[in-house]
């Protein structure tokens, strides 16, 4: 792969840990960082718009993306809904020198890993106290189906065993969010120091 200077910050987590709101945070306050968007075939929630969370896609789109090599990483998940991340956007910005920071789980970091060299990427997991943390994250979001929850409790258990191979660790307990979003910029900032 072409040199690169930029650094990828990929925040790892399960579903419900808060990955989405330490993005959000650190977009309202890196306005400069590169943001790219995940692609999924899943349907939109409520006060969800396409572009914003994510590029809703048919899977048909998806897996012409697939063939064509367009993903760093993509994944099969939650049943039957394909989630991927657009490998040129975050390359480019990286041979750009930019600051990218990108939200997976742990099956999408271990796909991009064996990608972006190691000099260019910082992992950080998510975690959260316990399971049962987790299942009130979740079941505050909207209507789950029982298979479901529990399909994404058993995911966020094999999950959590994984944090050890990230970079950094970030506790993210109930009511802290501003903690664990300054412990993050801290560990970006620290990270970025003498590049820029």
């Amino acid at each position: 792969m072409e040199k690169m200077s930029g650094k990828l910050f990929l925040i790892v987590g399960p579903s419900g840990s808060g990955k989405g709101t330490v993005i959000k945070a650190l977009e309202k306050k890196f306005k400069g960082f590169v943001y790219p968007i995940s692609y999924t075939t899943r349907e939109l929630r409520a006060r969800e718009k396409d572009g914003e969370s994510y590029h809703f896609i048919s899977k048909e789109k998806f897996k012409r993306m697939i063939a064509e090599d367009d993903f760093l990483e993509y994944a099969i998940v939650h049943s039957d809904n394909y989630y991927g991340t657009a490998k040129k956007e975050i390359v480019e910005a990286l041979k750009g020198g930019a600051v990218v920071v990108r939200e997976v789980d742990i099956q999408g970091f271990h796909a991009i890993r064996k990608i972006i060299p190691r000099e260019n990427l910082v992992s950080i997991f998510m975690k959260v106290p316990n399971l049962n943390d987790l299942k009130g994250r979740i079941l505050m979001r909207g209507e789950i189906a029982p298979e479901e929850l529990q399909h994404r409790l058993d995911s966020a258990a094999k999950e959590l065993a994984q944090a050890g191979d990230c970079d950094y660790q970030v506790h993210n307990e109930w009511g802290k969010i501003k903690i664990c979003v300054a412990q993050v910029e801290k560990i970006i900032l620290e990270e970025i120091d003498g590049l820029y």
